[in-house]
C-alpha cells in the first residue's frame, strides 16, 4: 500500500512538467467529441459524471469565496446533482462574486484542461486537478458529499496511476469537452427552472444574484452564457486548428463563409 501511494505521489510530482505535444488526428477528434457527449448528454451517464460536473460548481463557489477572503462554512453535494455553498462574508460584493462562480466554472475548467490537452500539459492539469480535490475534503460537511469526492478522487488517482503521461493530454481533452458540454446542460437546466419550474427558484444562483442586487436574473443568466461561451471559443481554437489541418490542402485557409472560388 505505502509503494503504491509513494509511485502515486511521484507521478503526482512528475506531472509537473511539459510532456510533448499529442497529435490529434480529424478522425481522433470525431471520438474525442462523441465520448464528451456520451458522458454528459444521455441520462446513464450523466448520473454519474454530472456529479463530477456538480464538485466543480460548488467548488467554483468556493474558490471564489477565498479569493475574496470570505469564510466558507462548507460545501453538501447530494446524488441528484444538487449541491450549496455557505460562505461569510460582510462585504455584499464579495458575496455577489463568490455566487456568480457556479454556473461558468465547469466550463472555465473544461476550457482550461482541453488548452491543457492540445499543449502538452495534460499531465499538469491532471496533478493539479487531483490535489484539488483532495483539498476539497477540507470543506465537504455531509456524508453523501464525501462519498462523491471520494469517488471523484480515486477516479483521478487511477488516471493518473494507469494512464501513460503521453496519452494524458487526450483524456484531458476528453474530459474537457464533456465538462463544457456539461455547462450547456446545466445553463439549460437554469433556464428552465427561471421559465417553467418557478417552484424551485429558491435554488438557482441567478435568483439569489437578483435578490442581492436586484439585478434581474434574466441578466445573470446571460452573463453566465457569455462566461461559458468564452470558455468554448478558448477550447476551439485548438480544435479548429485540427480540423483545418483535415481539409484538403485547396480549401485550407478559406473563410468559413466563402461559397466558391479559390484561395488568392
Amino acid at each position: 500500500m505505502t509503494d503504491a501511494a509513494g509511485a502515486w505521489w511521484d507521478r503526482i510530482a512528475a506531472g509537473f512538467t511539459q510532456s510533448p505535444v499529442p497529435h490529434v488526428t480529424g478522425t481522433e477528434l470525431a471520438l474525442v467529441v462523441l465520448l464528451a457527449v456520451v458522458l454528459s448528454l444521455p441520462r446513464v451517464t450523466w448520473r454519474y459524471f454530472g456529479l463530477l460536473a456538480t464538485v466543480t460548481h460548488e467548488l467554483g463557489h468556493a474558490f471564489a469565496a477565498l479569493m475574496t477572503g470570505q469564510r466558507v462554512g462548507g460545501i453538501r453535494l447530494g446524488l441528484d446533482h444538487s449541491g450549496t455553498t455557505t460562505t461569510y462574508s460582510r462585504r455584499p460584493l464579495a458575496a455577489v462574486w463568490s455566487t456568480f462562480w457556479g454556473y461558468p466554472v465547469p466550463a472555465v475548467v473544461g476550457a482550461a484542461m482541453v488548452w491543457s490537452g492540445f499543449n502538452g500539459w495534460g499531465p499538469a492539469a491532471m496533478s493539479l486537478g487531483t490535489l484539488i480535490l483532495l483539498a476539497s475534503f477540507l470543506f465537504i460537511r455531509n456524508g453523501i458529499g464525501l462519498l462523491i469526492t471520494a469517488g471523484a478522487v480515486l477516479a483521478a488517482a487511477l488516471l493518473v496511476l494507469f494512464v501513460p503521461p503521453e496519452f494524458t493530454g487526450h483524456v484531458m481533452i476528453v474530459l474537457g469537452l464533456a465538462l463544457l458540454v456539461a455547462a450547456v446542460r446545466d445553463l439549460g437546466k437554469l433556464a428552465t427552472v427561471h421559465l417553467k419550474r418557478r417552484d424551485r427558484l429558491a435554488t438557482s444562483d441567478a435568483y439569489l444574484l437578483h435578490r442581492s442586487t436586484r439585478i434581474p436574473a434574466a441578466v445573470w443568466i446571460v452573463l453566465f452564457a457569455v462566461v461559458v461561451g468564452a470558455a468554448w471559443w478558448v477550447a476551439w481554437q485548438p480544435l479548429s486548428q485540427v480540423l483545418a489541418a483535415g481539409l484538403p490542402p485547396q480549401w485550407q485557409g478559406v473563410p468559413l463563409h466563402a461559397t466558391g472560388g479559390t484561395p488568392a
